[in-house]
């Protein structure tokens, strides 16, 4: 039997397929600033922040606020292209199909964007009512908090819970909660995941109800 209580995904990038579109969207934008930042940069710079984090970098690389309307039109656009590219990420349905855990949700976004992401490729019903956000704690990733949060209103101690993550910054949050994590590494150099400290790496969703069954927290 399983010896894990919980399943913990984060969700862009683990659930849904978001990353690409989202920054391809992000990088456009600060390039129209005058910011040259390529889809690499912004996986190396952003992927994983939060929106104020984020926005808090721009600020940085710009020497000033971006325009007052820039985090509006960020999500009016990236909620355009999500909503005529978005899919769930390969594999991860029949994954769920075969997972006998309970299973939630902890992300950097907020609970607008993972509606809005699960809703388009079909998963949120898989989710409702488990969907947790860093806007619900005090410190964002790669603070533990919205893990510590996730666990605990699920009922479950943190080191029965497994997390299945994507970034260095996510794996960095989950190990200080002190959870068992899976760093998911389709996009992310696998290194990195384990760099920051992942217990256990994988490129193929299909491998994950094996991994959850056989690993030892």
């Amino acid at each position: 039997m399983p010896v894990f209580k919980l399943v913990i995904f984060d969700c862009d990038g683990v659930l849904v397929d978001s990353e690409r579109i989202a920054n391809t969207v992000f990088a456009r934008m600060l390039n129209e600033l005058g910011l040259p930042l390529t889809l690499d940069d912004m996986f190396e710079q952003f992927v994983g922040r939060s929106m104020p984090q984020c926005l808090e970098h721009v600020t940085a690389l710009l020497g000033g606020p971006p325009p007052e309307s820039f985090e509006s039109d960020l999500r009016r656009r990236t909620t355009a292209a999500l909503q005529a590219q978005l899919l769930a990420v390969p594999g991860i349905e029949a994954a769920l199909d075969r997972i006998r855990l309970p299973h939630c949700v902890a992300s950097s976004g907020d609970h607008a964007k993972m509606r809005t992401t699960l809703g388009i490729t079909g998963l949120l019903p898989r989710f409702e009512g488990r969907l947790f956000s860093v806007t619900e704690v005090a410190r964002p990733k790669p603070a533990p908090d919205v893990f510590l949060h996730a666990a605990a209103r699920c009922g479950v101690a943190p080191h029965d819970c497994v997390v299945v993550e994507d970034t260095p910054t996510g794996v960095r949050a989950a190990v200080a909660a002190g959870m068992t994590v899976f760093g998911y590494a389709a996009l992310t150099p696998a290194q990195r995941l384990w760099n920051a400290g992942a217990h256990r790496v994988f490129t193929d969703m299909a491998a994950l109800p094996a991994m959850l069954d056989s690993a030892s927290p």
